[in-house]
């Protein structure tokens, strides 16, 4: 297991957080919501096998961000 902590902000009230990603599932698309105003966050990760990166987008539905 693979776990990566990421910081980053919450796309409706601007906080920063930390989320935890667990890198050894492979691409994920899930829901998390921000610890302070309680709005869900969308996460999509993708890992690119390749170039051994893993690239993290932060949005709020259908309007990405980040």
């Amino acid at each position: 297991m693979k776990l990566l902590s990421k910081a980053i902000s919450c796309p409706h009230c601007g906080h920063h957080q930390h989320v935890t990603i667990d890198a050894s599932c492979g691409d994920q698309d899930y829901y998390d919501d921000c610890r302070i105003c309680c709005n869900p966050i969308h996460i999509k990760m993708h890992l690119d096998d390749n170039r051994r990166t893993i690239q993290l987008f932060i949005d709020s539905d259908d309007e990405q961000i980040y």
